[in-house]
């Protein structure tokens, strides 16, 4: 139940700290859900297929700013070799979820907040899950998180309503936001502070708001 708070709120955030530091990325995800869903209806879950983009982006945001350092820990039952290192029976198994999503060898410029990363050229749909561990947001294999698909969909349709219902901008006394890390966890060291202004009809908000109220 933490997860299910905690990842998609942490994600969006950070995504939305870095998007707002580079307009253009801001502005590409917003036209992609005003050509996929157009602004006389809110983003629904079947439009989420389509928005690629916007999966990029928190995809993105789940490689560079996992909501914690390390996945569960594992135990190794049987001794065994992995990538050449030898893993005897009994070691307890952490991956470092930050060292993953940062590494030079796996990623180009990889502290670079950088959403093009995971697109291709077929246009295939961007999943939030690697399943070979260039990043790890959902784990994978038999001990992989039961929570994927939910997770993935809570994420992608906080993040869509989000831009799609609100223009986003700086605090006019800020220049750019301070993207480090707190000193005892992996959050914003300082809050996320910005302007919303709504860019949708009006009677589309209190719709909204009254079948949620009821």
């Amino acid at each position: 139940m933490l997860a299910a708070v905690d990842n998609p709120s942490h994600a969006t955030e950070w995504a939305l700290a870095e998007m707002i530091n580079e307009p253009s990325t801001l502005e590409r995800a917003v036209e992609e859900i005003d050509k996929v869903v157009g602004t006389k209806r809110f983003v629904q879950e079947s439009d989420l297929p389509k928005l690629n983009y916007v999966k990029a982006c928190a995809r993105e945001a789940f490689r560079l700013h996992p909501v914690s350092p390390f996945n569960v820990p594992h135990l190794s039952i049987t001794d065994t070799n992995v990538a050449g290192y030898f893993i005897p029976k009994g070691s307890q198994v952490l991956i470092s979820r930050v060292t993953l999503g940062r590494n030079p060898k796996i990623w180009e410029d990889p502290l670079k907040f950088n959403p093009e990363r995971h697109l291709d050229a077929n246009g295939s749909e961007v999943a939030l899950a690697d399943p070979k561990l260039g990043l790890v947001s959902f784990s994978t294999g038999r001990r992989g998180c039961p929570g994927v698909l939910l997770g993935s969909t809570m994420t992608t349709m906080l993040m869509a309503r989000l831009l799609q219902g609100f223009s986003w901008n700086k605090n006019p006394n800020v220049s750019s936001y301070n993207l480090s890390e707190a000193e005892k966890d992996l959050t914003l060291a300082e809050p996320l502070t910005v302007f919303g202004k709504p860019r949708l009809p009006n009677h589309l908000y209190a719709t909204h708001a009254t079948r949620f109220l009821n």
